[in-house]
């Protein structure tokens, strides 16, 4: 198959860019080995500029390749915050996560900290959109598994997980997540926060390097 120049202008931006993403993840990756499983308040401004660019990136990315799905099957405007009703990424999540994030963003608030909803709630096909454009551009089911789940396996598909930005949001929650039972659960993805109702009394549990050893992503 032939490309027009536009076209092969677009897959080169499109290579740039991840190779950008990818950079980004390593300087984040090994800031959270040094700093460990659980980032002290302290710590949110080292890694709040990483964050912040890589969080930037892929909501670029998710806006490229979302097509003809739209807020319907769990796209979020710019801006979503855990209290907008409207926005079926967020009615959708389940009660007890929505609860838990409502009450967390409510108490940060006073600091100066606003929740964002990058993604909530997402329906099988809009996750399933996001799978084959992580193969394609990862090039293998088993590398695009360690960022996107198939619809069977993923907590956003069941409304059970959420993606927290800005990036001081995050590391607020890193810090302050587990009184809520709002838990990272995987070591890439420091945005990515499930509900652990135990975790108030027993702290959260150790996150999962990324998704490819989550045992629920082995269904």
């Amino acid at each position: 198959m032939s490309y027009s120049q536009p076209a092969r202008v677009t897959i080169y931006r499109t290579r740039i860019r991840w190779i950008r993403v990818a950079g980004l993840l390593v300087v984040i990756v090994a800031i959270a080995s040094v700093l460990g499983r659980q980032l002290p308040a302290s710590s949110s401004a080292t890694v709040a500029a990483p964050i912040q660019a890589l969080r930037g990136e892929l909501r670029d990315l998710r806006r490229e390749h979302r097509g003809a799905l739209g807020e319907a099957d769990g796209a979020v405007p710019d801006g979503t915050t855990v209290f907008d009703d409207g926005v079926p990424g967020v009615a959708n999540l389940d009660p007890g996560l929505l609860g838990a994030l409502r009450r967390a963003a409510t108490d940060a608030a006073p600091s100066g900290v606003a929740f964002v909803v990058d993604s909530g709630w997402r329906s099988e096909a809009y996750q399933q959109q996001l799978l084959d454009d992580a193969i394609s551009r990862y090039g293998s089911e088993l590398k695009a598994a360690r960022w996107v789940a198939t619809p069977d396996t993923s907590a956003h598909v069941s409304g059970e997980a959420v993606d927290v930005g800005p990036s001081d949001a995050a590391a607020w929650l890193s810090a302050h997540g587990a009184a809520y039972g709002l838990c990272r659960t995987y070591g890439n993805e420091p945005w990515h926060y499930e509900l652990r109702p135990q975790a108030g009394d027993h702290r959260c549990p150790s996150t999962y390097a990324d998704p490819t050893h989550d045992p629920r992503m082995q269904q």
